[in-house]
């Protein structure tokens, strides 16, 4: 297999995001391709697999099932990415959505939800600030600003003008800790820095 792919080549994780399908159904069809047809991987973009992204479409589209994330939906997953919240947090406010009035999805497809993205964003800012006190991990932290992960790990032993410090330190096996930052200092910080 080649190392190199043009961009029409596509990766598990990109199409996961694209058609808002799991992991595990992707990795099952690939698994069982002499049955399911699947297409075979065209190169690999570092350790990962790619497919050509018109045979991948053409193929799945071919299966009956709806192809993308239709216009104004988004799964949970691009919902975290347009608001800055970790999947972890999403997920606690979807297992509260009896005392918290979480909107329901406006489509289901076997097991992904989509939500409206208005609606969704105008109830999530309805919600009182304590959104704001969520703690996020220095890697979640750095996804949050739009850092390379190389660039945040640097902030635990070398922070920069105005990084908050952790509230909580969670000590790790192998003398490593793992640092817990308030979601409202980090975005805090980035609005200091604009």
């Amino acid at each position: 297999m080649a190392e190199t792919v043009d961009v029409a080549s596509v990766t598990r994780a990109e199409i996961m995001d694209r058609y808002g399908l799991g992991r595990s159904t992707l990795e099952k069809w690939f698994r069982e391709r002499a049955s399911t047809g699947h297409p075979e991987p065209d190169g690999r973009r570092g350790q990962q697999l790619t497919w050509d992204a018109g045979a991948w479409h053409a193929w799945y589209s071919a299966r009956g099932t709806e192809a993308a994330v239709p216009d104004g939906l988004a799964t949970r997953d691009r919902l975290a990415e347009i608001h800055g919240l970790s999947r972890h947090a999403l997920k606690e406010l979807w297992a509260a959505r009896g005392a918290n009035g979480h909107p329901e999805p406006a489509r289901r497809h076997g097991k992904a939800l989509y939500w409206d993205t208005e609606e969704w964003a105008a109830w999530y800012g309805s919600l009182p600030a304590e959104h704001d006190r969520e703690l996020l991990t220095l890697a979640e932290a750095g996804r949050l600003l739009g850092l390379a992960p190389g660039t945040v790990t640097v902030y635990a032993s070398r922070p920069p003008k105005g990084w908050p410090e952790p509230v909580e330190e969670v000590p790790l096996g192998g003398g490593r800790t793992r640092r817990l930052y308030r979601r409202a200092d980090v975005l805090a910080y980035a609005a200091g820095k604009a």
